[in-house]
């Protein structure tokens, strides 16, 4: 880390405290060279870089009315097993330093929103306004009170549903088959602010979190890029509308705790947690697998990576069970234990009983321990004298 430079002349014995980045933020450029609005643009995945690139591009058009001044992300982590005491940067950090931009110099990275230092070298900057997309960091409302038109953040569902941390995926949980994007005004209170704009989408019955969640943040740029003229021209407020609190719901973060799959729920909500759950953390599954020539069991514990839940598969479990006559593995204990698993003969898909067979999940894709994801015919063809039945 290097030791930040002074924020002004008058200022250059006194250093910020807080590493932005690599080093700390330099004097601000003065906007009277160019009379562009000031933006700064704060996130942090890969779905706020497209968001990003989409604004650094509309900022290079000789009509803009703005430039984006400086990036903020949060810290890089480090990845891997090499060497753990380099911090890998973010993506939004990658693509400000693909278009030109230096770390701490255009790019800042502080560990907290609310540092003292940041705030301070926000104050100096001076921006018009400031854009959020999956930044990760709350912002305090010392932050809020800086940028003269406000902060707006791009919001993956149609406000006042799904605020908080995992709209998305929630949704997907949910089974919904409609969702959308907002671009609204942020205050104190989580995802409460006033709405500037809104597009719904129909949401695919097999489209999975992170699939769902590029496509919202690139529809919700189209929305800011083609309200920003307006907002720049402080229209913004007069454009917005307040939210329904009446209708607002929470969208907590996910957890470990709530990926593994229990085949005594119904297949079409362990399909909707796997869509939802895709990425991070991912679901998981208990399986026994029993050798067909010895009788001896082996618990495997299983990534399910993408599934599908077809009333028909019903009939066909039924179907294939029957052909099997009597299966060789245990006889169930109790309600799903020692169900065996079926196999699609056209597609290899795995057939796994729900519900005592109410329901049948279809299990395209899995990834068996230490290894990667592969189809479940491959995985089926990896077991070689082993049938694969429910573990309870």
């Amino acid at each position: 880390w290097n030791q930040p430079r002074p924020l002004v002349e008058k200022r250059s014995r006194r250093r910020l405290t807080h590493h932005l980045c690599h080093a700390a933020a330099p004097a601000p450029a003065s906007q009277s060279s160019n009379k562009k609005h000031r933006v700064v643009f704060l996130g942090t995945p890969e779905v706020a870089a497209t968001v990003l690139q989409r604004l650094l591009t509309a900022a290079r058009q000789p009509d803009s009315q703005f430039e984006v001044s400086r990036v903020v992300s949060q810290p890089g982590k480090p990845k891997g097993r090499g060497n753990k005491s380099v911090p890998v940067p973010t993506p939004v950090e990658l693509e400000a330093q693909g278009a030109g931009m230096v770390s701490g110099e255009q790019i800042w990275c502080p560990a907290s929103a609310k540092d003292p230092a940041f705030l301070e070298a926000l104050r100096q900057l001076q921006p018009d306004l400031c854009i959020t997309a999956a930044y990760g960091n709350i912002l305090p409302q010392a932050f809020l009170d800086i940028p003269a038109l406000g902060t707006l953040n791009i919001h993956p569902s149609l406000l006042p549903k799904y605020r908080g941390a995992a709209p998305v995926q929630r949704a997907l949980c949910d089974g919904v088959t409609e969702t959308g994007v907002s671009v609204a005004y942020t205050v104190l209170k989580c995802d409460a602010g006033p709405i500037l704009a809104q597009q719904k989408v129909d949401v695919d019955p097999d489209i999975q979190a992170p699939e769902l969640l590029q496509d919202l943040f690139a529809k919700g740029a189209t929305l800011l890029l083609e309200a920003l003229p307006r907002v720049l021209e402080g229209q913004g407020p007069q454009l917005s509308s307040p939210q329904d609190e009446q209708q607002a719901t929470h969208a907590a973060k996910l957890t470990r705790e709530e990926a593994h799959l229990d085949f005594s729920r119904p297949a079409l909500s362990l399909h909707n947690t796997v869509r939802g759950f895709a990425g991070w953390p991912g679901t998981s599954a208990s399986f026994v697998l029993r050798d067909k020539n010895t009788g001896s069991l082996e618990a495997m514990s299983i990534k399910v990576v993408r599934t599908r839940a077809l009333d028909s598969d019903i009939g066909l479990y039924k179907h294939l069970q029957s052909e099997a006559g009597p299966h060789s593995a245990s006889e169930p204990v109790s309600g799903q234990q020692g169900m065996p698993v079926m196999w699609d003969p056209d597609t290899g898909d795995m057939l796994v009983p729900c519900q005592g067979v109410g329901s049948v999940l279809r299990v395209c894709v899995v990834q068996p321990p230490t290894k990667k994801a592969i189809a479940a015919r491959d995985f089926r063809n990896g077991l070689r004298q082993k049938e694969v039945c429910l573990a309870s």
